[in-house]
């Protein structure tokens, strides 16, 4: 009955080896068609997020020859210094099954207890159920993780404090600037990550939301939203003099924001504090414009000072969840001890936002 999993996170690889593996989302279903047509795995579902690259994929056959076939799937056309190996884990049975649980729970996270990543999950599973290529053990397995995130939600504190990388950028923006009270904030990309962070940094008192994004329209609609307006992608820096916060997070493959075209802008600020949150991987903003004065530059990696604060504010409840993961593990372990299914899509299992009647 394997279940395996192969990636590497914001524990085993930094940002600036992260965003050489950052898969695009558009190229994900050519991406799962090719690995089930290419290697011995008989479902697979990809997921690709700012902090962690991880396939999960189930076999027939011996679990090593395809997890090496998979790490040689990421590292294709990819170079990667120093010993490869060390950024990647592993994990076979039993051990991808609390793994995948644990990351539905938010309990591999960057933030402990953040539920991004809960709807990110579900997204790749039902990427990866539109274009058939799932089996059987895999819906079952991760509708049962979906399962085990509600019931950790619901039965513990893990999500105590601050629980989102948005959440994480707004108080590091509470340690740059006295008060948020006044403050503009320019958003460049209109994604849910940006929005969120938005949302939270008009709800501790920023005065003023711009939103910048290469589709104009779902600026325009975000800016509606938001209370703010929206900007052309390509003319945000008309709106720089009066900027205080940037947060950026697109998906585009080189950076938007370089020292080149920020240091003229900033000469008109009259040393005005600019914090510039980079969200995106691959990154968004060039690393050397953190060298200019009254500059602060900070990126996903760098939120992870922030989210271990809050660590030990929920470092009690971790017993009590991986408890859960355990109970749960094994109860989908044994139900797994049948004969597997066939490589085909098993009718029964509904959509990633739904659960099966018959699933605790």
């Amino acid at each position: 009955m394997p279940i395996l999993c192969l990636g590497l996170n914001h524990r085993t690889a930094p940002v600036t080896v992260r965003e050489r593996f950052a898969l695009p989302e558009g190229e994900l279903p050519v991406l799962l068609e090719t690995l089930r047509a290419e290697t011995a795995a008989s479902g697979v579902v990809i997921l690709s997020t700012c902090n962690r690259v991880e396939l999960y994929v189930t076999t027939d056959a011996e679990p090593q020859p395809l997890l090496n076939e998979l790490r040689s799937f990421l590292l294709k056309n990819r170079e990667v210094g120093g010993d490869a190996d060390e950024i990647f884990y592993e994990h076979s049975g039993q051990s991808a099954v609390q793994h995948l649980f644990k990351v539905a729970s938010g309990l591999d996270s960057m933030v402990l207890g953040e539920t991004e990543i809960l709807g990110q999950l579900k997204a790749a599973y039902q990427l990866a159920l539109d274009h058939k290529v799932t089996d059987a053990r895999l819906n079952k397995a991760f509708q049962k993780a979906f399962n085990v995130a509600k019931q950790i939600r619901t039965e513990t504190n893990i999500q105590r404090g601050s629980v989102s990388v948005a959440n994480v950028a707004v108080e590091l923006a509470g340690k740059i600037f006295d008060e948020l009270n006044d403050r503009a904030v320019m958003v460049i990309g209109a994604g849910d990550t940006s929005e969120k962070t938005a949302r939270a940094l008009l709800s501790r008192g920023a005065r003023s939301v711009i939103v910048s994004n290469r589709s104009f329209d779902r600026a325009e609609a975000l800016a509606s939203e938001l209370g703010g307006k929206a900007v052309d992608f390509d003319h945000w820096e008309s709106e720089f003099a009066a900027i205080d916060i940037i947060i950026s997070s697109t998906s585009a493959p080189h950076y938007v924001i370089d020292r080149k075209k920020l240091e003229p802008l900033q000469a008109g600020r009259q040393h005005r504090p600019l914090l510039l949150v980079d969200i995106a991987v691959p990154r968004d903003i060039e690393p050397e414009v953190n060298f200019l004065e009254d500059v602060y530059l900070y990126n996903i990696d760098d939120l992870q000072a922030i989210a271990d604060d809050y660590l030990r504010l929920r470092q009690e409840e971790i017993a009590k969840c991986e408890s859960i993961v355990e109970g749960k593990t094994r109860e989908l372990l044994e139900s797994l001890g049948g004969p597997p299914k066939s490589r085909r899509q098993d009718p029964t299992f509904p959509s990633a936002g739904e659960a099966p009647a018959t699933q605790n």
